[in-house]
């Protein structure tokens, strides 16, 4: 092995989240990294504050600098090192697979909005790309064992809860277009369309309510009484099925066992 393969495999097992290890340099260069992206959702929540960005721009502004520089360098070496994992092994499709893939795009996109407002001046532009720096705050989920919990149980039931979105979708349309027929006539102000409808029939099926969007005809009244009863149990659906997932990983966790010389996981 060259030492430039050796450096790269380094780099790539320090870069590597493993947290089962004891507390050597990927340790605490993970908690670096999740420190300085949990800071930057606390900065870019505070530069919407007048007083605050008056007060502390310049502060907020060198902090923005250093991350983008940190998260930068992070990038290329992930690019880089990337090619040590079996899933991206070749040299070059390897690493273009690593760059379209749904973490490297993230980490990509957490650093592109600060580089192409050097070169736009369209205001509004600049404000959805400084928008799309929040992206950040999704890659703290490659750090918690936690979330990783939660991406794997939605990818394991992802066909069930795109039915039963599809589903609550389809009673949406139904029931928003059939109030419309119902009320239109007496309040063309507020069910003027039916994707006006569809207003009511989110806050109707998720029983927030409100007060400006109520049916007053009394075939409406029934309508909107039993899509509201309907909502209930149809919302329910997800968290069952996030529920019966949650339920499912645990038990899979608990009968699994961990090596103490190489910390690996095999079932017990």
């Amino acid at each position: 092995m060259s030492a430039n393969e050796s450096l790269r495999k380094n780099v790539h097992s320090i870069l590597e989240i493993t947290w089962h290890r004891k507390l050597g340099l990927s340790f605490w260069v993970n908690i670096f990294l999740t420190v300085i992206i949990s800071l930057n959702a606390v900065a870019i929540i505070l530069d919407t504050v007048s007083s605050i960005k008056h007060k502390y721009h310049q502060l907020l502004l060198d902090f923005e600098v250093f991350s983008v520089i940190v998260f930068t360098i992070e990038y290329f070496l992930r690019l880089w090192s990337c090619v040590e994992n079996p899933a991206f092994s070749h040299p070059v499709k390897g690493r273009l697979k690593f760059i379209f893939s749904v973490w490297g795009l993230v980490d990509l996109l957490s650093i592109a909005p600060f580089y192409l407002s050097i070169f736009i001046t369209d205001l509004g532009f600049i404000r959805i790309l400084r928008l799309l720096r929040m992206l950040r705050l999704f890659r703290v989920s490659k750090y918690f064992n936690a979330l990783r919990v939660i991406q794997k149980v939605i990818k394991e039931k992802q066909e069930e809860l795109v039915l039963s979105f599809v589903f609550i979708v389809f009673v949406l349309i139904i029931s928003s277009s059939t109030l419309y027929y119902f009320e239109h006539e007496v309040q063309p102000q507020k069910f003027s369309s039916i994707p006006e409808s569809m207003w009511w029939g989110v806050n109707a099926m998720t029983t927030v309510g409100d007060a400006d969007y109520r049916p007053i005809t009394p075939i409406g009244k029934i309508i909107g009484g039993l899509i509201a009863i309907l909502g209930v149990a149809l919302f329910a659906l997800p968290t069952g099925i996030l529920a019966s997932g949650f339920a499912e990983q645990m038990r899979g966790k608990k009968q699994k066992i961990e090596c103490p010389h190489c910390g690996n996981e095999f079932n017990h």
